[in-house]
């Protein structure tokens, strides 16, 4: 942990009645960064988020929101944030401009610019009341006024749920920017494809636990590179090459060759393929969906 860090968090422990729903977490944002938080359902990322925002109090361990606690500063940390949960819930009984008002008044200040801007990009009416909203709309009011408010951190818990494709498009966009002015951002999403085009680093937990945490590039260079190749002669079998991280049972077809292998290894291989001369070669480093069941199957 450093002094630029946003958000520490160490061996962070929640306990329910003689459940733990948090066991030894560890979590750190820098600043300027946007980590993807990931997990399936129940494994603690909303637990962690609302402790995070001095919503619920902790049983044990260390966490720090700008370098304070957020469970004893929570007013005051919450006006250089901005939060976005995954279940929106709204004033029925006020418009959506209404809600924008209030929501900034609470917390980070909201830039009146930016805000008139994101109305428009995100095809919101801030003029109809919330009951008359669908479930896209009121996650849209929550995204409006979390966007353009003045914060140095973003909180977003599954921020696209309701977003039909071309609003989760403007959504990344705005994130980008936000980011690219210096903006820290949380996000913990089940949109895996999200997270790897916003994201730098992830962190991935399970039961309460962190399963693997690093850069996303990181990551993929200790996962196997996916091969596709087309050779012109007999293509050779692999499974008896001495190749470091090459799938077992990888061996020809014929002319045509599937395998997968370390990426540090694809130098050991490549010159296999091209003894016997390559028609098409595709090679495909792991995706963040790859590396993610990855991660569970290992720790399983």
């Amino acid at each position: 942990m450093t002094e630029t860090s946003v958000i520490e968090i160490a061996a962070l422990r929640k306990r329910f009645g003689r459940f733990d729903a948090l066991d030894g977490l560890d979590l750190e944002l820098r600043e300027g960064e946007v980590l993807g938080f990931l997990g399936p359902n129940g494994a603690g990322k909303s637990t962690t988020i609302r402790i995070l925002l001095g919503l619920m109090r902790r049983t044990s361990g260390e966490v720090r929101l700008f370098g304070q606690d957020p469970w004893s500063r929570a007013v005051h940390l919450h006006r250089r944030l901005a939060y976005v949960p995954g279940d929106v819930a709204l004033w029925p009984g006020l418009t959506g401009g209404q809600c924008i008002d209030v929501l900034g008044a609470s917390g980070a200040p909201i830039d009146p610019a930016r805000r008139e801007e994101l109305t428009q990009r995100f095809e919101l009416d801030p003029s109809k009341r919330v009951r008359d909203y669908s479930k896209g709309n009121r996650q849209k009011v929550a995204l409006v006024a979390a966007l353009a408010a003045r914060a140095e951190l973003l909180v977003v818990d599954e921020p696209t749920s309701g977003l039909d494709p071309l609003m989760e498009e403007v959504f990344r966009e705005c994130v980008a920017e936000r980011a690219a002015e210096g903006t820290s951002v949380l996000l913990s999403s089940h949109i895996l494809s999200e997270v790897e085009v916003l994201c730098q680093r992830v962190t991935i937990i399970r039961h309460g636990k962190v399963v693997t945490s690093g850069d996303i590039a990181d990551l993929r260079r200790m996962s196997r590179t996916k091969v596709h190749a087309v050779t012109r002669g007999p293509a050779p079998d692999l499974s008896r090459a001495d190749v470091s991280g090459l799938e077992t049972g990888a061996a020809g077809d014929g002319t045509e060759l599937s395998f997968s292998v370390a990426p540090d290894a694809l130098d050991d291989v490549l010159p296999q393929l091209l003894a016997v001369g390559v028609s098409t070669l595709t090679v495909r480093p792991p995706s963040l969906d790859e590396l993610f069941l990855e991660a569970y199957e290992d720790r399983a």
